[in-house]
């Protein structure tokens, strides 16, 4: 069984998105600590009302969140 649960972050149009990769969860923040907050509140509401080995997990999964980064400026010499 998978030991991690995978998250997508990104910018929506108003707000910052953080979208479950293996497991059916979406929460949205106006700020990353706001996000953070709504994310791990979301994961353990999932996580207490889940079998977990429905989705391939362990009872104890770690959490690994991929930002999105858009507009990134390239160096110049």
């Amino acid at each position: 069984m998978r030991k991690v649960i995978n998250i997508s972050i990104y910018e929506g149009e108003k707000y910052l998105v953080a979208e479950g990769i293996n497991i059916p969860i979406v929460t949205q923040g106006k700020s990353y600590n706001e996000l953070m907050d709504n994310l791990k509140e979301a994961i353990n509401l999932f996580i207490e009302g889940e079998d977990l080995s429905k989705y391939n997990l362990d009872t104890n999964p770690a959490i690994i969140a991929s930002f999105e980064i858009n507009n990134i400026s390239h160096a110049r010499s």
